[in-house]
């Protein structure tokens, strides 16, 4: 049977062996089969101690033991006729089970490679444990997070993880298979978490020498200092965000909320933030959440609940462009990005039945 049937996306034909793991891996599989591809994910016995309903859709499972010769042997034929592979295992690994870039582009050169890893496959920390929190820690993206005079927050683990990780893995393999048309052969992508941090601090790093944006906390616009970027507690005990950056915006705000002239001339001053903090964190005391949705949601003063994820799909909003679909009570996000001719779709899971052919 050939699998692709059924499927929609603009990555339709694209094969993806991926093996299983945590974090970036899988979420990178999940964006690759929303979209389309046809990802067969070798699990090991128990799977990777994380099941997860959502960043495991799509995908057709296969149990084998990749150390065995019989799972080695597997794994070999379902390369043979993948498009591209997924791995995050440490730096080696692969090639100590014979599952090597090496190996694997001799057998089917035309094969994109893909390793995410934290650390990258080089340097002197390259097999050294860690998670998203030390990889972004080596960036400068946690340095400039948080309240001036205590510990950085770990942001979850959307910066490192995520944003650097799976996202500019599945940019690179993605990359890697256009440039495969012209080229007519594979390469290895070595998707490294603090690499792609790095990346994402770019708009940081070109911005700050010139004096546009600074990263101290006490006087980062972007990272919570400042009173017209961040988020406030309402009667209610519950949040609101506002990001009114731009002076229109700014005038928005304060409009509709009566602010007087002293409060519009100290938001200009750094040094005076705190006293804009100060009277934006009581004027908002005095209402709920509900109610300042009533005051300034849909208007130019950049203004929006601070909703847990379970309130998430019923926003207007988000229910308006169906962001979210419940499904046996897990909440699943749509495909992202949206086309408007080859449309993802969310998938379930399949097993295959052993000794089946990996791509029929």
């Amino acid at each position: 049977m050939n699998t692709a049937v059924g499927r929609s996306g603009p990555l339709t034909g694209i094969r993806v062996l991926e093996f299983t793991g945590i974090g970036p891996g899988p979420h990178c599989g999940m964006l690759l089969a929303d979209l389309g591809a046809d990802v067969l994910r070798v699990e090991r016995k128990g799977g990777n101690g994380w099941p997860n309903p959502v960043a495991d859709r799509g995908r057709r499972l296969v149990e084998a033991d990749i150390r065995s010769d019989a799972g080695r042997a597997f794994c070999l034929e379902a390369a043979d006729g993948a498009d591209a592979l997924i791995e995050g295992f440490r730096p080696g690994t692969m090639e100590r089970l014979g599952l090597g870039p090496d190996v694997l582009l001799a057998r089917n050169p035309r094969l994109v490679y893909g390793r995410v890893t934290g650390w990258g496959q080089t340097g002197p920390l390259s097999h050294a444990a860690g998670h998203d929190i030390n990889y972004i820690a080596l960036t400068g993206a946690l340095a400039a997070m948080g309240e001036p005079g205590k510990p950085a927050p770990p942001p979850l683990n959307l910066v490192g993880d995520f944003g650097g990780g799976s996202m500019l893995l599945a940019f690179g393999i993605l990359a890697a298979l256009v440039e495969r048309q012209s080229s007519g052969k594979g390469q290895v992508v070595d998707a490294a978490i603090v690499d792609g941090a790095a990346s994402l601090m770019g708009f940081f790093s070109g911005l700050a020498p010139r004096g546009l944006i600074s990263l101290e906390r006490e006087r980062c616009l972007l990272g919570g200092a400042a009173p017209q970027y961040r988020c406030y507690m309402c009667k209610d005990g519950r949040e609101i965000a506002v990001g009114a950056l731009e002076p229109q915006f700014q005038a928005e705000l304060l409009d509709r909320l009566g602010a007087p002239q002293k409060i519009r001339e100290d938001m200009a001053d750094p040094e005076r933030w705190q006293n804009v903090s100060d009277f934006l964190a009581k004027v908002f005391a005095g209402k709920t959440r509900e109610e300042w949705r009533g005051v300034l949601e849909g208007t130019d003063a950049c203004f929006a609940p601070v909703l847990a994820l379970e309130e998430a799909p019923d926003h207007p909003q988000m229910r308006a462009r169906n962001a979210y679909k419940r499904k046996d009570g897990v909440i699943h996000p749509a495909p992202a990005p949206r086309f408007s001719r080859t449309p993802g779709a969310v998938r379930d899971s399949t097993a295959l039945p052993p000794g089946a052919n990996p791509w029929e």
